[in-house]
């Protein structure tokens, strides 16, 4: 491990106001959205999906970083050139995705707990000699009058911590994503107290692992209203909530902060990753690390259909433009309506 590449790799993910794209869903959850708009669900498909996104041209002015699931780590464009290479060779980091995803928590209804630690020092290894240069793990929590449980933060945080320690270990910087998901009724005030806590949590058990903060990313949800919930929080409210949540919990050791997106409109999440940039002074980058929120406007132009392939990488592009707008503070309205 050489913890001073960790450093400047970590930097480098959240340098020039770029963000990350994450392309790592399993496959069962890229074929439910492949099966919404009527696409073909096998692995061709997803590998020429994945294909568009990743040779989109000009994706490296404003993404720094790709987020791969295990299948698309081996992939390789149709000339055979790997993902990897052509990530590479474009100056975007490779990333791998490398929970096992979430599962029941023995005791405790409704509550989970991302699994994956078993091998993961060695499939850690493995990744980073076939270029990989960081990873991710994603903890969910849910949000009612009693959840989450001590039990389930507590259980999520470790498994965490336990993860980022090996990856720096193994010489790849860690993505360390707790999400509280914005599914349910929760107020904006439940969800910061909640958020508030979960990262107490995951930042204790970081600092007890010997994990260090300088060459890790934190992957977070913004702090919302749940989508059920009658009063629905104004950009601001979701700007100062989050804001004042991160700043009471987050070392200012780390060198970025970036947001997943969770389930939000691609245009809510720029306007809110908008809001929170715009004249703040802050110890940390505040980035993107979006899924959904850039992928799904070119998913629905592609279709499937290799016609519509310049089409769906506009948008893609046009979406990765309009965050990186966001982090320098002056993302417009306006700019949704440019080609």
């Amino acid at each position: 491990m050489n913890m001073h590449t960790l450093i400047e790799t970590a930097n480098q993910l959240v340098a020039d106001d770029k963000g990350l794209l994450a392309i790592d869903e399993s496959n069962p959850t890229c074929n439910k959205r492949f099966s919404a708009l009527g696409i073909a669900q096998n692995e061709e498909t997803r590998r020429r999906w994945r294909e568009l996104i990743i040779t989109t041209p000009d994706l490296q002015q404003c993404i720094s970083g790709v987020i791969l699931f295990d299948e698309t780590f081996y992939q390789k464009k149709l000339d055979g050139t790997p993902f990897i290479k052509l990530l590479t060779d474009a100056n975007i980091l490779p990333g791998i995705k490398v929970d096992t995803g979430a599962k029941p928590l023995a005791g405790h209804q409704d509550e989970s707990v991302t699994e994956g630690l078993d091998q993961l020092r060695d499939r850690l290894q493995h990744y980073a000699e076939l270029g990989a240069r960081f990873a991710k793990w994603r903890a969910v929590l849910v949000v009612d009058e009693q959840l989450p449980s001590s039990a389930c933060v507590d259980a999520n945080a470790h498994a965490l911590a336990r993860y980022a320690a090996l990856c720096q270990e193994a010489g790849l910087v860690p993505i360390v994503e707790p999400e509280v998901l914005m599914t349910g009724t929760h107020s904006l005030a439940q969800c910061f107290q909640v958020t508030e806590s979960v990262l107490h949590g995951v930042f204790n058990q970081l600092y007890r692992q010997g994990v260090n903060l300088e060459a890790l990313i934190l992957k977070p949800n913004m702090v919302l209203s749940g989508q059920d919930c009658v009063q629905q929080a104004t950009l601001t409210e979701v700007a100062e909530a989050t804001l004042r949540c991160l700043l009471r919990v987050v070392p200012a050791a780390i060198p970025g902060i970036a947001f997943l997106s969770g389930g939000q409109s691609a245009v809510l999440a720029t306007a809110r990753l908008q809001a929170m940039n715009a004249g703040a002074s802050l110890p940390w980058a505040l980035a993107f690390s979006f899924a959904r929120a850039i992928q799904q406007p070119a998913l629905e132009l592609w279709l499937g259909q290799d016609e519509n392939r310049h089409t769906a990488q506009r948008a893609l592009l046009k979406r990765a433009r309009c965050n990186q707008a966001a982090r320098r503070g002056n993302y417009t309205s306006a700019m949704e309506q440019d080609v």
